[in-house]
């Protein structure tokens, strides 16, 4: 479902226009003779795009049986370092030769996976004739493993499918196991790239990046270092707090961004305090996941578009970026839309009741702030290395990403350098 599409869906560009304005006094129509046109002006319209889902606690078990249900005999494992140190690539492979499959992993993925990095997988997954391909890691992992994939089935370089629906030719199948509770990468429809000649990262979305298997085994989250782990809780925040307030946001969406939310602030601190807490850990990987389905479904904001452009000029982890800067964006949003963030102040478990919503948006930047401060996050982008001289090129980079297209409220070049200044 193209950008386009995702907008005419939600009421195009006016976030006042809420799905459920009109449903009270409107009645389903009948069988009509008439184009379809006549049928969809009494209803609004949604699609919702999610993998199969194999969730819980030893669910790595099921890995080769879901490689081998699409059809795979020597899937091409995509990971990196950490997880084979860890030890999870040794019973992922394991459970895939078990299955009677013969894998080839390629682990040269780096934080933040650069363009020549999917070129290189690419490079040894064609010589290697692997058909699914596996992807075993956190964000960074599954969208070099979603990159190869573009290159196997369309060719050329992966910069060349930046945007929105590039990817026009089918890809291999793709399973994913994520090791970390927030990119939602292993259900989503994105794939971001480094451009290591730019600097920047670029965001590619297409509905063929959604992987037909997500194995989300919470076991998996015990062995992330405690920055992972904050950094990945708080991505997983920003998804769904960006989700909710999107311009083509949906019911279907908004109830997995609220729970996510609900989890999210209730069991990250607890996860940085008490890493192996099954209660914990099982939350917050719900919570990925609940977050995941609602971003690919109804796309993201300015916290994104912003996070993308320092992660390119700097390498930083995304999600201490995301940390840094939802705060500072809630508070500009909430000046055009600030009734959308009662319900997420709710689901943070903020008193609403007879607060204003200006007042509960205020309060919610603040709450997000103290849990980053919570989990370790700089305040600044200036601790991450950002200075004043980067903030024009950051504005200009960051109005041409792609997640700027469901940000709540408009914005322009003023707006974003402003935005930068007060997050450094």
């Amino acid at each position: 479902m193209s950008l386009t599409s995702h907008l005419m869906v939600a009421g195009g560009n006016d976030p006042s226009a809420e799905w459920s304005r009109d449903e009270g006094h409107c009645e389903l129509l009948g069988p009509q003779r008439t184009s379809t046109r006549a049928v969809r002006q009494s209803a609004r319209l949604t699609k919702f795009h999610v993998p199969e889902v194999v969730f819980g606690p030893g669910s790595l078990t099921e890995l080769g049986h879901c490689a081998l249900r699409l059809g795979g005999r020597r899937p091409f494992l995509v990971t990196d370092a950490g997880l084979m140190e860890a030890g999870w690539v040794d019973e992922a492979v394991g459970h895939l030769r078990r299955a009677g499959l013969r894998p080839v992993v390629w682990g040269d993925v780096t934080p933040n996976p650069k363009d020549h990095e999917v070129q290189a997988g690419f490079e040894r997954y064609a010589a290697s004739g692997c058909d699914v391909i596996v992807g075993v890691g956190g964000g960074s992992v599954i969208d070099a493993a979603k990159g190869v994939a573009i290159l196997s089935g369309n060719g050329g370089h992966v910069l060349d499918y930046e945007g929105v629906d590039q990817v026009v030719q089918p890809i291999p199948p793709t399973v994913m196991v994520p090791s970390t509770s927030g990119s939602g990468a292993d259900v989503s429809q994105f794939a971001v790239i480094t451009d290591t000649t730019e600097h920047v990262k670029i965001t590619i979305v297409s509905r063929t990046l959604v992987p037909e298997i997500s194995v989300i085994d919470p076991r998996l989250l015990t062995t992330m270092p405690d920055w992972l782990n904050a950094a990945t809780g708080l991505d997983a925040l920003t998804h769904a707090i960006e989700a909710f307030v999107s311009r083509a946001h949906n019911p279907l969406t908004d109830n997995h961004a609220l729970h996510a939310v609900e989890l999210i602030t209730a069991n990250l601190v607890r996860t940085q305090v008490a890493p192996r807490d099954f209660g914990a850990r099982l939350a917050m990987a719900q919570a990925a996941l609940e977050a995941g389905m609602a971003f690919t479904n109804a796309i993201l904001g300015a916290t994104h578009a912003m996070s993308h452009q320092v992660g390119g000029l700097l390498d930083a982890p995304h999600g201490v970026v995301n940390g840094v800067l939802l705060p500072h964006v809630i508070r500009f949003n909430a000046e055009a839309w600030p009734e959308r963030f009662v319900a997420l102040g709710a689901a943070a478990g903020l008193p609403v009741s007879g607060v204003p919503a200006r007042e509960v948006a205020e309060q919610l930047a603040d709450l997000v702030r103290a849990l980053a401060d919570d989990v370790g996050v700089p305040k600044g982008l200036a601790s991450l290395g950002v200075a004043d001289r980067d903030v024009p090129v950051l504005a200009r980079t960051t109005l041409k990403d792609a997640c700027m297209a469901t940000n709540p409220r408009d914005v322009d070049v003023r707006d974003m350098e402003t935005l930068f200044r007060e997050a450094l």
